[in-house]
């Protein structure tokens, strides 16, 4: 989940180094600093951490204090006392301390400690609550008056509609425009939610399974665009490709984020064909085409397999009904082959779920899906077969997996 490790670990940090701040008075705060990141390599004088700016020595004293910080409650006061000998590679912390001039190495004062076992350990109690009591879907339609929101929930073989209800005091976010990070996201009100946005939500599902009560809920706006590739620039990071739709070419950023897949060949040659109703008959009741979820933001751009399970992580639907969850869209994707950048060649054709941005000809790929060109087909088919007047520009795609939230 490595997403949510990081929305976890900057926000909690965050938090730790003002109330820190508050403590030392406004006169001290200002001469320190409070710097993240990830544990290289520990001495026993000194640690190598990777931040932000590139890796940092922060050396230490028989002065440094060391606390360790639970994931699950990650404030001051609920910080314990710890050691050196707790930190290890890969372990989180965040470091005050007074710079030097040259501002190559920090002195720590305070290291606080959170480490990847509880992290680990959080993140799968997380994951099992939004597997069991989560949901996602397309909003149809926002009651603005009774906060009502109905969704559009998809599962494999049919979509169904559930009307959503915010609970007293529910956490509402929504991804902030030109951003796939789920780190960035907004706090939002119902006001802010429209037909056609994503939804995922943490809550009670009724026993008939028409409605939920949610506790948590993240909104956003995305879009998808496929076509053939251009050109791919491994050093970049960076495809582009020639929108099937629009005719006009697309650069598309692969993130830290992004998740890369390739949809197995006989698998979507049956879904396309099932799709447009040849081969496995006509498509079942509710099962309409584009009804999407949010896309999520997990998953590293070379490829690495999506974390199930929560806002910004692949999965996170509940158990027993569509739109995520074991045996759902995206516990399907999650087993799709991982692919890399430099293993796209030009004029192969894939697809790309982003935020909707200002500039919708440069995108940041939240999933890149190759191998989906039976699904273009079947949409240029269907686009020519009602005269070219379905969807944007003639087409209306809808590729399983793709339109999942990603994410964070």
């Amino acid at each position: 989940m490595r997403l949510r490790t990081s929305i976890l670990t900057v926000s909690a940090f965050l938090l730790i180094a003002a109330s820190v701040f508050n403590v030392l008075g406004q006169a001290s705060a200002m001469k320190r600093s409070a710097v993240s990141g990830d544990v290289i390599s520990v001495d026993n004088g000194k640690i190598v951490l990777q931040t932000k700016d590139g890796p940092l020595d922060v050396t230490l004293s028989d002065k440094t204090e060391y606390k360790r910080v639970p994931p699950e409650n990650p404030v001051l006061k609920a910080a314990v006392p710890s050691s050196l000998s707790d930190i290890g590679v890969g372990d989180k912390l965040l470091v005050s301390g007074v710079f030097p001039e040259d501002k190559k190495t920090l002195p720590a004062l305070s290291v606080f400690l959170m480490t990847k076992s509880d992290i680990a350990q959080k993140q799968t109690k997380e994951s099992e609550r939004w597997t069991t009591k989560g949901i996602s879907g397309r909003v149809a339609s926002v009651d603005q008056i009774t906060k009502q929101i109905k969704i559009d929930v998809r599962g494999l073989a049919a979509t169904t509609s559930v009307v959503l209800t915010p609970k007293d005091g529910a956490k509402i976010l929504r991804y902030a425009p030109n951003s796939v990070k789920f780190s960035e996201a907004k706090e939002s009100s119902v006001n802010e939610i429209q037909a056609g946005d994503m939804l995922r939500a943490l809550g009670d599902r009724s026993a008939d399974g028409a409605s939920f009560a949610a506790e948590e809920i993240v909104t956003g706006a995305f879009r998808t665009v496929a076509g053939a590739v251009k050109t791919v620039d491994v050093a970049k990071n960076e495809v582009v490709i020639t929108d099937s739709q629009t005719k006009k070419d697309i650069t598309v950023e692969l993130g830290s984020a992004s998740v890369l897949k390739k949809f197995p060949e006989d698998m979507a040659q049956r879904m396309a064909a099932f799709q447009s109703g040849q081969a496995g008959g006509a498509r079942p009741a509710g099962a309409a085409a584009g009804a999407q979820r949010p896309p999520q933001t997990n998953g590293p751009a070379n490829g690495g397999a999506a974390n199930s399970g929560q806002p910004g992580a692949a999965g996170g639907g509940g158990r027993g009904f569509g739109g995520g969850g074991r045996g759902g869209i995206d516990e399907m994707l999650e087993r799709f082959p991982n692919i890399t950048a430099a293993e796209l060649k030009p004029g192969e054709v894939i697809a790309v779920s982003s935020t909707k941005n200002s500039t919708p000809e440069r995108i940041v790929a939240i999933k890149l899906l190759a191998g989906v060109e039976p699904f273009l087909r079947a949409a240029q088919a269907q686009a020519a077969a009602g005269g070219g007047q379905r969807g944007q520009g003639g087409l209306s795609l809808d590729i399983p997996g793709l339109d999942g939230f990603g994410g964070p």
